[in-house]
């Protein structure tokens, strides 16, 4: 063997070495570029378009480097946003108004996530149209939330003003005492109202409220979930928060289109406690990405009916034109 060859050898050999560690560095430089987020979704149907994005963060394939949180309650991420423990969550409409004026306007509203999930449930055969909710005793949850508004308006357009609303405190409390037979007539939102026809088949769906709601309702979609961020983090991270609403959409068209898959994912996370009951729930629940113009659109048509039926429910003030995020 040559000097000659030994030379060209030992040069390729550095070169392979050099262009492995400059690889490894641009990976690793690549990976460093990632910003951090946080990112906090509820349990139902408000959580579930994040599933793939979710799935897609644990894989590495995300444009940033995700914190998920799930939780349970809407006043613990409402806590959570004002506090600057999280940059993004997924929250009910007018809790994300409420953050808004709470938080001395610290929050931007991106997209719509969920329309109507509500329906009247009733054990019998009496309903057919609102007409016949006169005179009848309704059971609810999500007092001084959308629930008890988007029914009071269904009933105020249609004259119905003889119905005694009884509220209980959580949705699954209610869909219980439905299945136990202690209550005949309820109004629950998905995956509960899934969940009960799947338990009680003398149970049925007697009224969708989004399909009542569009009947009297014409400038205002019935928008019960969106998606808000920290006006610091947008601010900051511009980019990075464009790509969360690029992957975000992409994750609401997987769910959308892949219901068996996602179904899967949704129990994977926490969010629904059972992929079967998931997978029949999914289709009821609405699951859409809104945003720009069409979203400011809707929810300020929306917003302006929830505080004149009462200002406390979006925290006592519509939201200025800042609170919209249109980009």
């Amino acid at each position: 063997m040559n000097k000659q060859f030994l030379k060209v050898f030992f040069l390729f050999a550095c070169f392979l070495i050099f262009s492995g560690c400059t690889s490894s560095q641009s990976q690793q430089q690549t990976t460093s570029q990632k910003t951090d987020a946080s990112v906090a979704v509820l349990k139902g149907p408000t959580g579930i378009g994040a599933v793939w994005l979710m799935q897609s963060n644990d894989t590495g394939a995300a444009s940033n480097s995700y914190t998920f949180e799930v939780l349970s309650s809407a006043d613990e991420a409402m806590a959570k946003l004002i506090q600057g423990e999280i940059d993004i969550a997924a929250l009910p409409t007018n809790v994300a108004a409420a953050v808004y004026n709470k938080s001395e306007q610290e929050v931007s509203v991106a997209a719509i996530n969920t329309l109507g999930v509500l329906s009247i449930l009733e054990r019998g055969n009496t309903i057919s149209s609102v007409s016949d909710l006169a005179g009848k005793t309704i059971f609810s949850s999500g007092q001084g939330a959308v629930p008890e508004y988007a029914l009071q308006y269904i009933l105020q357009k249609n004259g119905i003003e003889n119905v005694t609303i009884q509220y209980m405190t959580e949705h699954a409390e209610l869909a219980t005492a439905l299945v136990a037979g202690e209550v005949n007539i309820a109004l629950l939102p998905e995956p509960n109202v899934t969940a009960v026809l799947l338990k009680d088949s003398s149970i049925r769906k007697a009224l969708d409220l989004t399909q009542e709601w569009n009947k009297v309702e014409t400038n205002a979609q019935l928008a019960m979930g969106c998606i808000v961020a920290r006006k610091d983090f947008i601010e900051n991270h511009p980019e990075a928060f464009s790509a969360f609403l690029q992957e975000y959409e992409a994750s609401v068209n997987y769910v959308n289109d892949n219901v068996s898959d996602t179904a899967v994912l949704v129990e994977q996370y926490g969010i629904m406690d059972s992929a079967s009951a998931a997978e029949k729930a999914i289709p009821n629940c609405n699951i859409v990405f809104l945003s720009g113009q069409e979203m400011k659109t809707a929810l300020e048509g929306f917003y302006n009916i929830l505080f004149t039926a009462n200002p406390k429910s979006i925290g006592g003030a519509l939201p200025n034109e800042d609170f919209y995020y249109t980009k």
